[in-house]
């Protein structure tokens, strides 16, 4: 028998029981230090695996302007019409996955859980050079990688990163924050599983000017 996929997944089901939710705190964390940097107004913000809109709704209501891309069309639909209509110039939705779409230039790439869904290390690490490439210098970055405790790591369903892989994977970044959560839970689907996960909040390094010698 085939071995199942995490990518096999009851969206409907999930899109249903997350909804409400509020928007994730790595989100929450790259708004704060955005704002506190710069105003948000005319900002882009790119939203990877935006679902209904859990994080792309707050961006917009933060005055930014919104990529949001997802391979679900059900998720983009439901995205759209909760979308008020003073802010739907500023969304823009793209039915694609993670690996097959071009990202433009943004101050803020999210990522909520949606890079952890790479099946391999070059695929994963594919994911963060275009993420960072998108990035003007001094963007953000906020999602979620997994640890090799995690329990489809375990499975070789998933690719996770220890410590020493992890500030490899992010290369070109400044850390802001790094939070590891290790917890027995049950998934939006109703499966026992295990989460080691990395929530990341990472700035792209930006180039300093060589000193000039007097």
């Amino acid at each position: 028998m085939a071995k199942k996929s995490i990518h096999d997944r009851n969206w409907r089901q999930f899109y249903q029981v997350t909804a409400g939710r509020p928007p994730r705190p790595t989100l929450l964390r790259a708004l704060a230090a955005r704002t506190a940097s710069r105003r948000p107004a005319g900002r882009r913000a790119i939203d990877l695996g935006c679902g209904t809109g859990r994080d792309a709704l707050p961006l917009l209501a933060a005055g930014w302007h919104v990529l949001a891309i997802d391979p679900e069309p059900a998720a983009l639909r439901k995205l759209e019409e909760r979308t008020p209509r003073a802010w739907r110039p500023r969304l823009t939705t793209r039915l694609a996955r993670v690996e097959a779409t071009t990202l433009p230039a943004a101050e803020l790439v999210n990522a909520s859980f949606s890079l952890i869904f790479a099946t391999s290390l070059p695929l994963l690490v594919d994911h963060l050079r275009c993420i960072h490439a998108a990035l003007v210098p001094g963007g953000r970055f906020a999602g979620q990688l997994l640890g090799p405790r995690d329990s489809w790591v375990l499975a070789g369903q998933a690719v996770g990163a220890d410590w020493r892989q992890l500030h490899h994977l992010l290369a070109g970044f400044e850390l802001e924050s790094l939070i590891m959560e290790e917890t027995d839970a049950v998934t939006p689907k109703g499966e026992a599983k295990h989460w080691h996960i990395w929530h990341v909040n990472a700035r792209k390094a930006t180039l300093r000017s060589p000193s000039r010698r007097s």
